[in-house]
């Protein structure tokens, strides 16, 4: 009797240590993925060429505008452009000759080098949304973002396992100052989390604060040496380059680190209606806005953007999702790899007002088009709503769920002994099943995604939890993982010298809201 009550507690001990290992809180990001399946490519050879000898012909003929920045004009003039006035005209072929010292693929360093991302190749590199100046949750609704709203969306990416980046302006904190609120939402992404993040692009002197600080973060060498940031550089299209964009660049490509040179394109709007014009465009576009980055200095890492929605042409209003955004970023691809360069785009792209079937719809045609597109970096991976407008805290967990899909599409089909199965096979036999067979049991852990948010659950035990929708269970997946944030260390010197920095910059200036 005592020894089966031996053999009893043994047992539910052992139940009880599985138990704390399935509700243990695990801080897990997983690594960027890397691709093992074909990239999709919409275009043939002749299409291509006749893009690209356009693309070309519009930056000869009719040129890009270089707007209130007369050192580049002068730097244009000194590389062999033609410039009047504004207008930079770029003789044929200069433009990608100047890009060849433009890197095919970097690495991007985090302050844990654990979390590392390679951004270029056959990589694919997630990051959350960016810039929209709402936020919305089921109990709040919508409402202006703050800075406590940014601080949480930089603790749920840290959290999530399968993005690999903190990001940029997640959220736009509008209780903050305009010219101060870069200091706190840089310093969000160097305390709250320890994976790569983006610097600040809305004025030079913000970036290069941002750079400044991260100096403090990784050393003042380190930075010159390493590329530590991203930054998104959005051109005004139709080709025109801004002097706050080109200015922020500028600081970025001297000090060595990664500039998105982004068209932002609503089709019918700022590009032509056909696909073939609107590539011609971003391809002109990005030309000179790479070039440009390797005049500053040779080497610095630059990124193939481009960030395209059609038109409703009812309303005015971008969609997303559609086939044509789709053909344009599946062309874009090809152009960028032919450029030999890394490439952004895509994200959880949706036009819809709420987390809901249309919000589910068009983020899938765009996540999914981003992967076989071929993006190395892909930012509004998660988080998207309305346009761009809002960020949304339950889509934003049940698209990063989902950005588990993209690691397993990725994998591609194994091959090898073990994935042949033919012990499992010849064990089994007609008639049988595999549930306990000794293949199952060796591989049931990693054969399968497994959602953390979505209920697969019989019908009669989702009823008797309360019927819960997608929304309601994000709702829930948001608070435990708020709940259960774990902070990551930092060097408390490099702590006091951050918050120092920022005193100091705040102090410099009044508070400006516009």
């Amino acid at each position: 009797m005592a020894e089966a009550n031996t053999r009893r507690r043994a047992r539910g001990g052992g139940g009880a240590a599985r138990r704390a290992e399935r509700t243990a809180v695990r801080i897990e990001t997983a690594k960027y993925i890397e691709r093992n399946i074909p990239n999709f490519e919409i275009l043939n050879e002749e299409a291509l060429e006749i893009i690209e000898y356009n693309a070309e012909t519009v930056l000869e003929e009719i040129g890009v505008n270089f707007v209130d920045n007369p050192a580049a004009l002068e730097r244009w003039r000194d590389a062999g452009a033609d410039v009047n006035g504004e207008r930079v005209r770029i003789p044929r072929g200069l433009a990608r000759e100047l890009i060849k010292t433009a890197p095919s693929q970097f690495t991007q360093h985090a302050r844990n080098p654990e979390k590392n991302v390679e951004i270029g190749g056959r990589n694919l590199v997630l990051a959350p949304v960016y810039g929209p100046p709402f936020v919305r949750d089921a109990e709040g609704g919508r409402r202006y973002a703050t800075m406590e709203d940014f601080n949480k969306f930089v603790k749920l990416a840290y959290m999530s396992k399968w993005l690999h980046h903190s990001g940029g302006t997640v959220c736009e904190p509008t209780d903050i100052p305009v010219n101060k609120r870069h200091l706190d939402m840089l310093k969000a992404h160097m305390t709250l989390s320890d994976k790569p993040f983006m610097g600040s692009v809305t004025d030079p002197s913000r970036a290069q604060d941002s750079v400044e600080m991260c100096e403090i973060l990784f050393g003042k060498e380190f930075v010159q040496e390493n590329t530590v940031m991203t930054s998104l550089t959005n051109i005004n299209s139709p080709m025109t380059f801004d002097d706050v964009m080109m200015g922020s660049l500028e600081v970025y490509a001297r000090n060595n680190q990664a500039c998105i040179i982004s068209p932002f394109i609503v089709g019918g709007a700022m590009a032509p209606v056909s696909v073939a014009g609107t590539l011609t465009q971003v391809l002109a576009e990005v030309l000179a806005g790479v070039a440009y980055s390797q005049i500053i200095r040779p080497g610095a890492p630059a990124i193939f953007g481009a960030m395209v929605t059609s038109i409703d042409m009812n309303s005015g209003a971008p969609t997303f999702g559609t086939p044509e955004a789709s053909h344009i970023t599946y062309g874009a691809g090809q152009l960028a790899r032919r450029l030999n360069l890394p490439y952004r785009s895509a994200g959880s792209f949706c036009g819809s007002k709420l987390p809901d079937a249309q919000a589910a719809y068009e983020t899938a045609n765009s996540l999914n088009m981003g992967l076989m597109s071929g993006v190395n970096f892909m930012l509004h991976s998660c988080g998207w709503l309305e346009g761009g407008l809002v960020a949304d805290f339950e889509k934003f967990v049940m698209d990063a769920d989902q950005l588990g899909v993209l690691h397993g599409l990725a994998k591609g089909v194994s091959y090898d002994e073990n994935a042949q199965a033919m012990d499992a096979i010849r064990e089994v036999g007609p008639g049988g099943h595999y549930l306990g067979c000794a293949h199952t049991q060796a591989n049931f852990k990693e054969s399968f995604w497994k959602s953390d948010l979505l209920d697969y659950k019989p019908f009669e035990t989702w009823e008797e939890e309360g019927a819960r929708d997608t929304r309601t269970l994000a709702s829930a997946r948001v608070e435990h993982l708020l709940a259960n944030y774990q902070q990551p260390q930092l060097d408390p010197d490099k702590t006091a010298a951050l918050e120092a920095y920022i005193a100091e910059k705040k102090a410099s200036m009044p508070d400006a809201f516009t």
